[in-house]
């Protein structure tokens, strides 16, 4: 059926066309792989029409398996995706290979998810990264311009990033800010803070004491600048290791929870959509190892007052 109206998205199209039809219900039939677009079969609900494009909806037709994505997401359009990372997958392939090559990665899953998506353009652009033991909020892009323009957002300093981090120590403040520039180099398999002439980027990390335990800490952290293992690195030169952190935590506690991973949670990512214009704003919930951190640490903290 010809949709006489400006070009508009499928989902729209086809749900204006047929009266009764909800948005919801038109991306329903359009993932299941029952809508034609000129003889053509579209399972992209964003998937812009002419004005002369004949949609055609079959109910009868066989359902195709829809698209899923084996991990949460936080947030979804046309431009981007964030998702939630679990702890212990990789953001990113180690061996620089392509997304859906070799390894489990964030990258791959969103791949697979986006092939199925939009088999005719399918696009999946690296914006950044969590360690692979750090949990939450990770952003994709979905297309070329959008992943330029959250890189753009990004060497700004223009994205919110919020952490949630159990520490080691006491801290001798209500809030801080640790600026020290971080090595540009690895020695022995870890960043660390740039001592005389050695090659280094600017970093500051802003820290705020959210609940005490003693010694130890739950901190709300947030990232002013982005460097690889900043938030580990600074907090450990600050004396406050991230608890479980085996690389950059020194400080261990005499007696206290056990955790499996260092303690570090990507909760929050905000920023206004290279897109669009909009603001977008990414909550991810605490992981359950983390709350039974917190548990454990206010447990030990009752006791011993």
């Amino acid at each position: 059926m010809p949709v006489d109206r400006t070009s508009i998205r499928l989902d729209l199209a086809l749900s204006t066309s047929r009266p009764g039809m909800s948005r919801r219900k038109a991306r329903e039939v359009i993932e299941k792989g029952q809508v034609t677009v000129d003889g053509a079969l579209v399972q992209e609900s964003g998937h812009t029409v002419t004005p002369s494009a004949v949609i055609v909806w079959d109910p009868n037709r066989k359902a195709l398996p829809r698209a899923r994505l084996s991990l949460t997401k936080l947030y979804e359009d046309d431009h981007l995706l964030i998702v939630d990372k679990p702890a212990g997958l990789l953001s990113v392939p180690t061996s620089g290979a392509a997304p859906d090559e070799g390894e489990d990665t964030v990258l791959a899953r969103v791949a697979a998810y986006v092939r199925r998506l939009r088999p005719r353009a399918p696009y999946v652009g690296r914006v950044h990264r969590l360690d692979r033991e750090t949990s939450g909020a990770l952003v994709v892009a979905l297309t070329p311009e959008t992943r330029a323009g959250l890189i753009r957002l990004f060497s700004e300093h223009r994205i919110e990033r919020v952490y949630d981090a159990l520490v080691g120590g006491a801290p001798r403040a209500d809030s801080g800010t640790v600026d020290a520039p971080i090595r540009d180099t690895w020695v022995r398999g870890r960043r660390g803070i740039a001592r005389g002439q050695e090659a280094a980027s600017e970093a500051r990390t802003h820290w705020r004491v959210v609940e005490r335990f003693g010694d130890a800490a739950r901190l709300a952290i947030r990232l002013e600048t982005g460097r690889q293992h900043q938030i580990r690195a600074h907090l450990a030169h600050a004396g406050l290791p991230i608890l479980g952190d085996s690389v950059y935590a020194r400080h261990r506690l005499v007696s206290g929870p056990r955790v499996a991973r260092p303690m570090l949670h990507a909760c929050r990512l905000a920023f206004v959509h290279p897109a669009t214009g909009s603001k977008v704003s990414a909550t991810s919930p605490t992981p359950v190892d983390f709350e039974q951190a917190v548990d454990a640490l206010r447990r030990r903290f009752r006791q011993r007052r």
